[in-house]
């Protein structure tokens, strides 16, 4: 009878432990006063409670970590930044994709800057540089611009700016020409016009041969290229547009005999061009290549180290690296190879009765007349009578063309960034940098599970603890 009445009574307090759980507004008054006792099957009962329970509470802390993460940064940024601030906070990251899109076709403008400061803008120093190059007779080296300076401006104030634009039509149409004759025997050939660093060992000597080709087809209308960028414009007759094309082809008819005192016969010109021409193109792709990856690497370590904090658009500086290390690929190259070019402007200039501005003052014109019977000639004559430092005759030029041209690429890359922060609604540079509007935007893109993971361990062991 006695164990009748104990079996009733533990199935009654199961019963209603099950029922006060599933309702627990009907809870008895003072029952959290009464003392209460282990049992076994209360405790299996309870077991099967607990899962239930947990898995109540999991579903409940996701939810409050996903309300968290919504919340948690907003308030973190209102803690950080002064009253009122963490407005900028909301449109700046509401901002941040339009801003990529933006700087991406702002950097293909960056890109177009640098291509017609290359290939347009540098022209005067060109002029400059190539006239400084063929006078051998010339008692100032130039090795500095600062010498230049006063030449320019007596130059500028007897023939005008336009005396520093000649042969600016011939120099594009030369490039044009070379462009064109690249396309031509690369559909001709199938050989490639451009090559990276997946091309094959067969298809870049393919490429070297196309370029050997075109530079040599390309010789004689660059040599009468040379002539209109360096006569004088008050001692000579402005030649026409295509005045270059009729000048190349009768050089490049005149094979073996030339029509002119001494002038060199086009085959004695067309070896030491394409020699010159291919080892300078191919010096100037491995300073591009090792430029490139050396600044890509750089990059991918600082957004690696940064990516718990603040935010880095990769491909963007990307782009930004190819400009300037074609811009160092180009700087070296011409640094390097300024001698050679000095020899070659010499030997395709002679015998053309040419008469230059004579930079010594900027205000005289002076014949060039020369005698060169090669390049072996030119060079040891050169430096018997002027000595090394003949050789980098103009050199001052160059410094001015390369400081003209980065401070353009500069001042380019300030005006883009001026444009995307205007159309992007960004915060400036230093408001960005003072409040760390960057960390914080990054912080709050971070992933889902993370947070919910960290928070649910914790409801987990908070609710653990208390069941426990």
């Amino acid at each position: 009878m006695a164990g009748i009445n104990n079996y009733s009574s533990l199935k009654f307090q199961t019963e209603r432990g099950l029922h006060d759980e599933q309702h627990p507004e009907k809870e008895h008054p003072g029952s959290r006063d009464l003392p209460t006792t282990y049992s076994p099957s209360k405790h299996l009962g309870s077991s099967v409670d607990r899962r239930e329970k947990s898995m109540v509470e999991n579903i409940n802390a996701d939810q409050d970590a996903i309300t968290r993460i919504q919340y948690v940064n907003p308030e973190h940024a209102a803690l950080s930044l002064p009253l009122g601030k963490h407005k900028v906070l909301d449109k700046y990251s509401d901002a941040q994709e339009d801003d990529t899109s933006v700087r991406k076709y702002l950097v293909v403008g960056v890109q177009w800057v640098s291509l017609v400061t290359e290939n347009l803008l540098s022209h005067p120093f060109i002029v400059l540089r190539r006239q400084c190059q063929v006078y051998n007779a010339s008692r100032r080296y130039h090795l500095h611009p600062f010498t230049l300076l006063p030449s320019i401006v007596h130059l500028h104030r007897r023939q005008g700016l336009t005396t520093l634009w000649k042969g600016v039509g011939s120099c594009l149409l030369v490039r044009g020409m070379t462009l064109a004759i690249d396309d031509f025997i690369s559909k001709c050939t199938s050989w490639p016009k451009e090559v990276d660093s997946r091309t094959t060992l067969k298809r870049f000597g393919q490429h070297i041969l196309l370029k050997c080709i075109s530079i040599g087809l390309v010789v004689p209308f660059h040599a009468a290229s040379l002539v209109e960028t360096v006569q004088s414009d008050i001692a000579s007759e402005k030649p026409g547009l295509f005045d270059v094309f009729r000048e190349g082809s009768l050089r490049l008819l005149y094979w073996s005999s030339p029509q002119k005192g001494r002038m060199l016969p086009a085959w004695a010109l067309i070896g030491p061009s394409v020699s010159f021409g291919i080892t300078k193109y191919l010096f100037n792709l491995v300073i591009r290549g090792v430029s490139s990856r050396i600044m890509r690497r750089r990059i991918t370590n600082q957004s690696q180290d940064s990516q718990g904090g603040k935010f880095h658009d990769s491909s963007l500086e990307h782009q930004n690296a190819e400009v300037y290390a074609n811009l160092i690929a180009i700087l070296t190259t011409e640094a390097i190879f300024f001698p050679f070019e000095t020899i070659l402007h010499r030997l395709q200039l002679q015998g053309t009765r040419t008469i230059i501005d004579n930079l010594d003052n900027g205000y005289d014109v002076v014949p060039i007349l020369t005698n060169y019977q090669g390049v072996v000639d030119c060079y040891q004559t050169t430096i018997v009578s002027e000595g090394v430092c003949g050789l980098y005759k103009g050199f001052g030029a160059m410094i001015l063309q390369f400081v003209a041209h980065v401070a353009v690429i500069k001042l380019a890359k300030w005006v883009v960034n001026q444009i995307a922060e205007v159309i992007s609604n960004r915060p400036p540079a230093r408001i960005v940098q003072y409040y760390n509007l960057d960390g914080i935007a990054c912080s709050r893109s971070t992933t889902l599970s993370p947070s919910i993971s960290s928070t649910e361990m914790e409801d987990n062991s908070v609710g653990q603890n208390s069941l426990d």
